[in-house]
């Protein structure tokens, strides 16, 4: 077929067991952006490690200003069409799930009810040391008024984000279910994924080895596009658009 999006429709349709891997490209159209971007804000500051915040106040206090900076975004972001279409696939039966290297729970706001968070999520926080968990709301909040560096209500100790941080052990149960889940698919879509951060972008090509269709939506080439069955480079949410309506042509 000429037309990619009617080969994605095509290959989605005949799937038994379809998958979508996401990263930060799906959610820039809701305005979130992207942290390695110009612009975003690792191109303004060095990200704290987390050995160094498990250490140092110094570096929580770093943490806490780049939080209460970057929170804005994702507690005012809304779910745009692509990841509103990844949950009616769900709810129709036609995909298992979502694989998201995202943070900013869109997914979840969308409607997706399975969705494996390898990095964790901006939209809740947790103390270190006990386990308690914290709305992060009022802890960003108490952070912006008092500078201040929010400690826990429960044991006093140490809390952040339910996110993973640079050099924190990525979450085994997490990474172990992702990897069933890309074992036994016959089609991934990966949607706004660079590919070049480790070991989520390991996933997809665990997939295309167990003879899963690769689709890649990306605007920039990424270091799998040899290896996948399609790339399409352009709008996620304008691809995903045509998907639907080719799907829609489709239907009897």
């Amino acid at each position: 077929m000429s037309n990619p999006a009617q080969q994605i429709a095509h290959w989605l349709a005949e799937s038994r067991q379809a998958v979508a891997f996401t990263g930060a490209g799906i959610s820039t159209e809701s305005g979130i952006p992207d942290f390695r971007s110009p612009g975003g804000i690792w191109s303004k500051t060095q990200p704290v490690y987390f050995d160094d915040f498990m250490r140092s106040a110094e570096a929580r206090l770093q943490y806490w200003r780049q939080k209460a900076a970057s929170h804005g975004d994702f507690a005012d972001a809304q779910p745009n069409v692509a990841h509103s279409t990844l949950a009616d696939w769900e709810n129709q039966g036609r995909l298992h799930g979502v694989i998201t290297q995202n943070i900013d729970g869109l997914h979840q706001v969308a409607g997706s009810q399975r969705v494996l968070e390898l990095h964790g999520t901006a939209r809740s926080a947790s103390c270190l040391d006990c386990g308690e968990s914290h709305d992060v709301d009022a802890l960003v909040e108490q952070f912006r008024q008092t500078e201040v560096v929010p400690e826990c209500q429960a044991c006093g100790g140490r809390v952040k984000s339910d996110t993973i941080s640079f050099g924190q052990p990525m979450p085994a149960e997490v990474m172990e279910e992702s990897s069933r889940w890309c074992r036994d698919a016959d089609f991934m879509l990966v949607c706004g994924s660079s590919l070049v951060v480790y070991p989520a972008a390991g996933l997809p090509l665990e997939a295309k080895e167990s003879g899963c269709k690769l689709i890649i939506i990306n605007r920039d080439p990424t270091p799998l596009d040899e290896a996948a069955d399609l790339v399409v480079h352009d709008g996620i949410g304008k691809t995903i658009t045509a998907v639907v309506e080719a799907l829609d042509a489709m239907s009897p």
